[in-house]
């Protein structure tokens, strides 16, 4: 048997930037824009995965990488299949977090926030901007549910593809957008010994955003 991997002797330390109060835009959205524009630059791969974190009324929580598919002042979109567990999350509880984490820039945002659906214009929209496989995918996976074997999702497919596959596939009526809507959003930049600079912008009843310094 192999030794065991040393976990506890696993150590990165972090010290390509600072992060100044002076550094950040009053707009959070803004500052979001700017970095995830700089963590595109630098050619991360799957810069738009993120993690994200529900839970169901039994408050049991639960996480998954999902891809950020829109941004605005609004929020942060993704897509789905609405029964799927993360959809039977949010239909019981609809508040979620986010976290994306750009290690090659020492960086991760973190976002928490009440969640609604997109419009269906808005899903049928990005619905149709996919691959026509992924399109018919959607029509095929029964989403968290049991199935039993990858032939029976191949067949699942190929129903589909009978059925859709010569012309517009329609937007299902269980798959589509949500959109967090966020309270707080914390900037996350990686410091030597573990003192990191961490700013949270959390969201004021006018409005307005107030920016704090968190300690590390």
């Amino acid at each position: 048997m192999d030794a065991p991997l040393d976990l506890a002797a696993l150590r990165q330390d972090y010290v390509a930037h600072g992060l100044r109060r002076a550094d950040l835009d009053p707009d959070p959205f803004k500052q979001f824009a700017t970095w995830f524009g700089e963590a595109a630059a630098a050619q991360i791969p799957d810069v738009n995965a993120m993690a994200l974190a529900t839970a169901g009324a039994d408050g049991a929580p639960a996480v998954r990488i999902v891809l950020l598919k829109g941004i605005s002042e609004h929020g942060f979109v993704f897509y789905t299949n609405y029964g799927s567990e993360k959809g039977r999350h949010l239909e019981e509880n609809p508040r979620a977090a986010l976290n994306l984490f750009w290690e090659p820039l020492e960086r991760q945002i973190r976002i928490d926030g009440r969640v609604e659906k997109t419009s269906r214009e808005e899903s049928e929209e990005y619905f149709h901007s996919r691959p026509i496989g992924s399109q018919l995918g959607a029509w095929a996976s029964r989403q968290s549910e049991v199935i039993a074997s990858r032939a029976a999702l191949e067949a699942q497919l190929a129903r589909a593809t009978e059925q859709y596959g010569s012309g517009v596939v329609p937007l299902p009526p269980h798959w589509g957008g949500y959109i967090v809507v966020p309270r707080t959003i914390e900037f996350w930049q990686g410091r030597a010994n573990r003192l990191h600079d961490r700013f949270r912008y959390a969201r004021q009843a006018d409005g307005s955003w107030l920016i704090e310094r968190l300690s590390p």
